[in-house]
């Protein structure tokens, strides 16, 4: 829980950053619009990394172990987002501000490519057959807590030196990247002291080049696992930053309403997950994902004309439902994507599912949103989101229920889907 919190606060509050600071901080020659679109353009560098980190932690991650290799996502994620905090602005040494924001990114995404799938392996690697749902609900809750920290810092910094100050232009947006050290040395401190997976030690022999090996022997659930979870990005990435910067700047929302509804988004998720992870056990994993996105579907529909009415208030509704519907959806696939896939290259299996996954619903909404919206109207961003909805609605219906699989079992399961 604590590794995903500094996971997703450091995107969380890099995509606030880049809706509400860096057009001013580091693109202050573009017009706003193209600003925005250059800051979500950065975040989105992040997600086109994150692949490649996925294979080469993946690889370690399978053949030397669990534990060790998420000491090093850690502290790779770590120390990118605390170096974001202290770049000098563009101002001060020119494209070279940029440039590095840019670098940093990159090297977020990377660490973060081995991260989500190494969480989710502790969980559901430690956990009882019958509770892995429950187990394994410990990764998206840090997802929550990291929304309601990043969004909660962001507004004690707005409260007290306000977002139109100088001040905050100057140093006040790199507080919350500063602040993130404390959460690297919590995590730091409980990695250290985790011991290895029972699963992974008991096998008999690591796979020599496991990225191959999942690739080879089960294409299909990776490409399908990848879709299954493709839309929570979108609904997670669209709320924190794009749909946030359109709040703020189209609507003329205030930061601090805009903040708010994170923090509400932050514990409605906190609320659901734990409810989904349990129903993920009593009733399995599809069912409860599928009944996610058939939400999600209409859902998507409803956000923009929510937001349209430039009501504080119903901004909030349509940030609460999001973060409650994707948490519904991904709570169960810490426990379903992992025992999709062999111990031998579960690790690489998970990580290249759920990274592939990131780039279409993670990088691609938040960079083609404002375009969509110039030429074809607001309208369009829901359905854009509406069409990876019913990507990630097939995909996991093609996928076979993973509820009571043995992970040792898992060895020597043959991959079939339902449409086979």
């Amino acid at each position: 829980m604590v590794g995903t919190a500094v996971e997703f606060y450091d995107f969380y509050i890099y995509g606030t950053a880049a809706a509400l600071a860096f057009p001013t901080v580091f693109f202050p020659h573009l017009s706003p619009a193209m600003g925005t679109i250059a800051s979500m353009g950065t975040f989105g560098a992040a997600f086109i990394s994150r692949p490649l980190g996925a294979v080469v932690f993946g690889h370690f991650g399978d053949r030397l172990g669990r534990k060790t290799t998420l000491v090093a996502t850690l502290l790779i994620m770590g120390l990118s987002t605390v170096a974001v905090g202290l770049i000098p602005s563009a101002a001060a040494i020119g494209v070279a501000a940029p440039l590095l924001v840019l670098t940093l990114r990159v090297l977020q995404g990377f660490a973060v490519g081995g991260e989500w799938a190494g969480s989710a392996l502790l969980g559901a690697e430690y956990a009882p057959a019958g509770k892995r749902g429950q187990f394994g609900m410990f990764t998206p809750l840090g997802v929550g807590v990291a929304l309601v920290l990043s969004s909660s810092t962001f507004l004690v910094v707005n409260t007290t030196i306000g977002q139109a100050s100088q001040a905050f232009v100057e140093w006040g947006w790199r507080v919350p990247f500063l602040l993130s050290a404390v959460l690297i040395a919590i995590a730091l401190y409980v990695r250290l002291n985790i011991g290895e997976t029972p699963v992974f030690t008991a096998q008999r022999a690591p796979s020599r080049a496991p990225i191959a090996e999942a690739i080879r022997h089960r294409p299909g659930y990776v490409v399908l696992a990848s879709g299954s979870v493709v839309a929570v990005f979108c609904f997670v990435f669209m709320a924190g930053t794009y749909l946030a910067s359109y709040a703020h700047s189209r609507l003329a929302l205030s930061s601090n309403a805009v903040l708010c509804a994170g923090i509400l988004g932050g514990l409605a998720w906190t609320a659901v997950v734990p409810l989904s992870a349990w129903m993920s056990d009593r009733f399995g994993r599809r069912p409860v994902i599928l009944c996610g996105w058939i939400l999600g579907l209409p859902w998507s529909l409803a956000i923009i004309p929510l937001i349209q009415t430039g009501n504080a208030a119903l901004f909030a509704v349509a940030i609460v439902g999001i973060y409650a519907v994707a948490a519904l959806a991904f709570a169960p696939m810490t426990s379903f994507i992992p025992e999709l896939f062999p111990t031998r290259y579960r690790y690489s299996g998970a990580g290249l599912a759920m990274n592939l996954a990131g780039i279409v619903g993670g990088a691609g909404p938040p960079l083609i949103a404002q375009p969509l919206t110039h030429h074809y109207g607001a309208g369009a961003i829901g359905l854009m989101m509406a069409a990876l909805v019913v990507v990630s609605l097939v995909s996991t219906y093609l996928l076979p229920e993973t509820k009571g699989t043995s992970l040792a079992a898992n060895e020597s399961r043959p991959a079939t889907t339902r449409s086979d």
